[in-house]
């Protein structure tokens, strides 16, 4: 069932559930060794992706404690591009974020506006009043971007936001 507040769209990009279609994209960027380096997730199986993008494209989203994941599609060919994690705290008044983008789509603003949009989706859909990040410490790109969304740096282990 997909949620009211999905698909939105900004100029380069639409947040979106996933669909079986995506397979092959998501399958193409999740194979992608130097995408996974900083990631949390392995590549998986066509099988185990197909499973993972139906329990997603049904998945009710935001549920407190439980990561979900939500599509980047370009918003020109809706093809998707990437993905955001999200999880809200048990205590509902924070939310992390994780993000992926294919290598193509990267450097063009799409990442940018995609993870913007998911912030602004979090704070009209849940009570959160605190949105952070994880990244590792050598993942420049994504510290920039993130500086570039005026988020806070706070050094820890790894770079946090």
């Amino acid at each position: 069932m997909t949620p009211d507040f999905l698909p939105q769209s900004g100029k380069l990009v639409t947040l979106r559930q996933f669909r079986p279609e995506d397979l092959k994209s998501f399958q193409a960027y999740r194979h992608d060794l130097k995408l996974g380096l900083y990631q949390g997730w392995s590549p998986q199986t066509d099988e185990v992706a197909a499973h993972f993008l139906e329990e997603m494209s049904r998945a009710q989203l935001f549920v407190p404690g439980q990561w979900c994941q939500i599509g980047i599609a370009d918003r020109a060919t809706d093809n998707l591009i990437g993905d955001i994690g999200v999880c809200i705290q048990e205590a509902r008044t924070e939310a992390e974020i994780g993000f992926t983008l294919c290598s193509a789509s990267q450097g063009l603003g799409m990442g940018s506006e995609s993870v913007s949009l998911c912030i602004r989706i979090i704070f009209e859909q849940t009570p959160v009043d605190r949105v952070f990040a994880i990244t590792d410490s050598r993942n420049e790109p994504a510290i920039r971007m993130l500086e570039r969304l005026s988020m806070q740096r706070i050094q820890a282990k790894g770079a946090v936001f």
